[in-house]
């Protein structure tokens, strides 16, 4: 898959995926204004234009990166097993299915996703990403 940031200074290229999560944690919705909608493209990506891309780290484990240029979000990355999260955004394709919610209990009531999906809560989140002793969202 191939894709780029609003400016065009980034470009991003990832293997093929479908699924999309969806992140209610208080960190996306304040990056982004409403959930994370990212798509799980393991550590197979490359970006072209690196000098355009900032890297915040947002926790003890995780960063996420923005075009420096544009303000374009870039990705989520997990630091232990350097997985990216894409915003699907970002992809030249919308052939993309929403399959799971994480922090679910994190959502607020004004919005709801329309398809039911599997869901898991922020400490079932944390037990499954997190490393031992860390306890936020990244």
């Amino acid at each position: 898959m191939k894709g780029q940031c609003l400016c065009g200074a980034v470009r991003v290229e990832a293997p093929d995926a479908r699924e999309i999560g969806a992140c209610h944690c208080g960190y996306c919705r304040r990056w982004g204004g409403g959930p994370m909608l990212a798509v799980h493209c393991g550590t197979g990506v490359r970006f072209e234009g690196a000098d355009q891309i900032g890297v915040f780290a947002s926790s003890d484990w995780a960063e996420r990166a923005f075009c420096h240029r544009c303000g374009t979000h870039l990705y989520y990355k997990l630091l232990p097993t350097g997985e990216f999260f894409v915003p699907a955004g970002l992809f030249d394709t919308d052939d993309f299915e929403i399959t799971q919610q994480i922090y679910i209990d994190k959502k607020p009531d004004f919005y709801d996703l329309a398809n039911q999906t599997p869901v898991m809560t922020e400490a079932q989140v944390l037990a499954q990403f997190a490393p031992s002793g860390t306890a936020t969202a990244g």
